[in-house]
């Protein structure tokens, strides 16, 4: 049997300190998403989520865009961008509308939207979204679609993601550099929840910690959508750096170290197992140098670590509000939450139940990019081909009217005689 054809194609671009990598994914004619290819690179000219070379950080994405072509066997003229850096907050505004008890007609609903776009103020920052997340019919929450309800007030709540301007900007030129066009910046953390949060953790209350390898995002998402975000500057780089200064080797070493024999949680054994390692001035191997340290040396590194970033994890989901019954699940995604033992850790450390957040598993997505690393990658995907609305982008073709009835309809009228008779 043909497999279906492709009429729709979304290239993405996650732009990490550590790494940079791009998908290229496709939907079929019976509506499901595949991916065609999928490529990725180490970051060069990226700190923080900020471009600090642009000549690199353009060499950087080209390639990693072009291995993701080679494996798809086709090519991409645009991309979804993810942003995790550049200042990154959010907010919900509430706007509401008057009208009259009577059906809430798609007339209605666009008026509401003009209404809320209107409200919305940058206060000198750069929107990258500005979505409706759910409405309101008198007050009541969680109405997905007012059309033919009835209400005396309308609302609607919106989800508003706000950056610094020149970082972002900083982050297009090195994507159109690279001879891309960019569709849309996305807030990483937004585009994480698309791919290892359910629907229904978006519903009840979940904390998404997006753990990178210098910025930790901790964002937390109730009734369906995005209610605060804080960023943290520490990141899994850190624990690298530290293993790299303690045993005084170099840095792939220690992220090897670090992957391979790192662990979040210690074990009765590892006083007894010796890890060779490579000294920073080595030619040789480690083993032929007979260089080795014990493996609780290691994970003891990596914990005293961890214990401040989960520290600072706890206090920003304090701050946002996400303690006792108003807490619920942490999912850790990230290329940070790969490290071994991580989940039982955060779970003793933060008091919550915690699990590590995964991608969708797609049709075609590689096995080496269905771990948490590549969870904003695959979510920037499905949010392109989600495609959500937002407001600052309706009403261009859009003419306002309204409706009068009864004695509203004969006022109107003899106002309209006595200024123009």
């Amino acid at each position: 049997m043909a497999e279906p054809r492709i009429t729709k194609v979304f290239g993405a671009i996650n732009i990490g300190s550590f790494r940079i990598s791009a998908m290229i994914m496709g939907l079929t004619e019976d509506g499901d998403l595949v991916v065609m290819g999928s490529g990725h690179r180490a970051s060069q000219g990226i700190k923080r989520g900020y471009v600090t070379d642009m000549e690199a950080a353009t060499y950087s994405i080209r390639d990693a865009v072009e291995r993701a072509e080679k494996n798809a066997g086709a090519t991409i003229q645009s991309a979804w961008i993810g942003c995790a850096g550049a200042g990154l907050a959010s907010r919900v505004s509430k706007v509401e509308i008057d009208i009259g008890g009577r059906r809430v007609e798609e007339e209605d609903i666009q008026h509401l939207l003009l209404a809320a776009r209107d409200t919305i103020q940058p206060d000198g920052r750069m929107f990258l979204h500005a979505q409706p997340a759910h409405y309101t019919l008198d007050g009541a929450h969680g109405v997905a679609n007012p059309k033919g309800l009835h209400a005396e007030r309308l609302g609607v709540d919106i989800h508003i993601m706000l950056a610094d301007g020149a970082p972002v900007r900083n982050l297009t030129e090195a994507v159109q550099n690279a001879h891309l066009d960019v569709e849309a910046v996305v807030a990483t953390p937004l585009a994480a929840g698309y791919s290892c949060l359910s629907e229904e953790e978006r519903d009840l209350g979940v904390a998404l910690v997006e753990i990178g390898a210098d910025v930790t995002n901790v964002s937390v998402h109730a009734s369906g959508m995005l209610l605060g975000l804080a960023a943290i500057p520490i990141g899994s780089s850190e624990i690298t750096d530290a293993i790299a200064s303690a045993f005084a080797i170099k840095r792939f070493e220690a992220e090897r170290l670090k992957c391979v024999s790192g662990s979040a949680i210690a074990s009765p054994t590892d006083h007894r197992e010796l890890i060779p390692v490579r000294l920073a001035d080595d030619d040789e191997d480690a083993e032929a140098g007979g260089h080795s340290v014990a493996r609780a040396e290691l994970v003891s590194i990596v914990t005293q670590n961890l214990s401040r970033l989960t520290k600072e994890i706890g206090r920003a989901l304090k701050e946002m509000g996400f303690t006792g019954n108003h807490g619920g699940q942490v999912v850790l995604t990230g290329g940070g939450a790969e490290l071994a033992g991580l989940a039982d850790y955060a779970q003793g450390a933060l008091g919550r139940p915690c699990r590590i957040g995964r991608p969708l598993a797609l049709k075609g997505l590689p096995e080496a990019h269905s771990t948490p690393g590549f969870a904003t990658l695959v979510g920037l995907c499905l949010y392109a081909a989600d495609d959500p609305v937002d407001i600052r982008t309706i009403g261009q073709n859009y003419q306002t009217s309204s409706r009068y009835g009864g004695s509203e309809a004969v006022t109107r009228l003899f106002r309209a005689l006595k200024e123009y008779f």
